[in-house]
């Protein structure tokens, strides 16, 4: 094992210039999806996401997110994925069930490819929280899935 006289250290990296990203937004609750997604795309370009360097797949509700994510994983096209949608708590349990599984899954996808997801499902108790979180959460997602990208193509190019 080679020897450093100093710590390697990787600083946050959010230039997108040379990734492809796939995006998976959800149908249900469309208007928020929709904040979400261009929040999202706007992030991606003013950090030199090229557009032809971005798929944007869409599907019905949160609990299809998972599978269309391993999916364009296994395709082995992307440098990061990000979900998108809004899980709305209403007067049944379902809340938790959609909620809980789409966040497993969508965490499940990312260990078992090894390809970085971010997380943009936004999980809010009424549509109001949902409108005033979608464009920062949009954003947010975006800046994640960037920084992991770099990071780990980082991670991938050392020889300790």
């Amino acid at each position: 094992m080679p020897y450093y006289d100093e710590i390697l250290e990787f600083e946050p990296n959010l230039d997108g210039s040379d990734l492809r990203i796939g995006i998976v937004m959800s149908r249900f609750n469309i208007d928020i999806g929709e904040g979400l997604l261009g929040a999202c795309t706007a992030e991606l370009k003013r950090n030199g996401v090229l557009d032809s360097n971005v798929l944007i797949a869409t599907v019905p509700g949160a609990l299809e997110i998972p599978l269309t994510l391993k999916r364009m994983a296994m395709s082995d096209q992307f440098d990061a994925l990000i979900a998108l949608g809004a899980v709305i708590r209403g007067d049944t349990y379902h809340f938790e069930v959609v909620a809980n599984e789409s966040a497993r899954g969508i965490l499940m996808v990312q260990l078992e490819a090894e390809i970085p997801v971010a997380n943009g499902v936004l999980t809010t108790d009424d549509e109001d929280q949902a409108i005033a979180r979608m464009s920062t959460k949009g954003t947010e997602s975006a800046q994640v899935a960037l920084e992991m990208a770099n990071l780990h193509i980082k991670i991938d190019e050392i020889d300790l």
